[in-house]
């Protein structure tokens, strides 16, 4: 990802700190934080400093690493086993943090020798990265296949470089398409209740010079019955073997609009977000975040001071799925890495899956 001119990823690692991009302070600051120790990355998953599925990954498996730094000779199975729960505790939907932190664990399990294991994990954290970045931009090749001149798409959420460490998911096609010279027009979902469509998705787009338009999450079926949108990509935080798939609330809706309109719907996916253990969406453990949420909204004002404002009445509730499941039944397919696979595909990736 390009941000003024310099490449970034959401997620680094250097010495025993992880770095991330705050993306609680987009649009409106570019800030960099800077996590400790695996304590502070927890939390950093925990309250959204960094979000979407291969960059909560790529932190998970940093953080990983970072507890194997920490632990000592007299306490390193045990601290191993508590801060990997820890982690692990932080997003309960998001198969990208699992996967990360059982390859870590998985890979410093194999050797008795302390000084190795942490040398192994700092490896493999960098390695979990890696592939991200990888993913990304093969999801990119294979999806701008669909992507002709003048397509107009829809997204939901933010599933850019932001959320996959480098290229993206739904993004990376769009990304891909421009540098092959393919003019792509983004719709780009507000994605209430933390709006990342508006604030995340747009400002990606910006920053790569991509035509688009934020629009309302209840503006999506109108511009579908016009004829105005040509094919829906959004991401994914799981999903199961039977191809139910787990991503930000609202997706679901926009799925059957899909349908409705002969629109195809598509989520693209690293295979690291397949979860071939989960053989149903209903068994997918679905977040819920503070109703604070949905009842406030917070920003800069016209003078830059950021600032919290209650939308509600007093005294009021609310509910806050942070995701909700698409059945198999919707989705057209699956952009990943290795090509473009239906949902009744999945169980082929069994013998690939790692």
């Amino acid at each position: 990802m390009q941000v003024n001119g310099k490449h970034y990823r959401a997620v680094w690692m250097k010495d025993k700190t992880v770095f991330m991009i705050d993306q609680r302070n987009l649009p409106h600051a570019f800030d960099i934080l800077e996590c400790k120790n695996h304590l502070d990355t927890a939390e950093a998953i925990r309250n959204m400093t960094v979000r979407g599925a291969g960059s909560i990954g790529a932190a998970a498996g940093f953080g990983a690493a970072q507890v194997v730094l920490e632990a000592t000779a007299q306490n390193f199975d045990r601290y191993l086993e508590e801060g990997f729960a820890r982690l692990r505790a932080t997003r309960p939907t998001a198969q990208d943090l699992f996967y990360a932190i059982d390859r870590i664990d998985s890979a410093v399990s194999r050797t008795e020798d302390m000084d190795f294991a942490k040398a192994v994990a700092i490896k493999t954290a960098a390695a979990i990265s890696d592939d991200y970045a990888k993913d990304g931009e093969a999801i990119g090749k294979v999806g701008n296949r669909l992507l002709m001149d003048g397509s107009r798409l829809l997204t939901h959420c933010n599933a850019g470089w932001l959320a996959l460490q480098d290229w993206g998911s739904a993004l990376a096609p769009v990304y891909y398409a421009k540098r092959e010279g393919k003019k792509v027009f983004v719709y780009a979902d507000e994605t209430r209740p933390r709006l990342q469509g508006m604030r995340l998705t747009a400002w990606e787009l910006g920053q790569e010079g991509i035509d688009f338009a934020i629009i309302p999450d209840n503006a999506a079926g109108y511009y579908m019955q016009k004829r105005r949108v040509d094919l829906v990509i959004t991401g994914a935080d799981r999903i199961a073997r039977n191809g139910d798939a787990a991503n930000k609330i609202g997706t679901y809706e926009k799925a059957v609009l899909a349908r409705e309109n002969n629109i195809p719907f598509y989520i693209a996916a690293p295979l690291s977000t397949f979860d071939l253990n989960c053989h149903t969406g209903d068994l997918i453990p679905i977040e819920e975040r503070s109703d604070e949420e949905v009842l406030f909204a917070e920003g800069p004002n016209d003078q830059g001071k950021n600032t919290r404002i209650r939308l509600a009445p007093l005294h009021s509730k609310a509910l806050n799925p942070a995701f909700d499941v698409t059945p198999a039944r919707y989705i057209t397919g699956f952009i990943t890495p290795l090509g473009i696979i239906r949902p009744d595909e999945i169980l082929g990736l069994e013998t690939l899956h790692t």
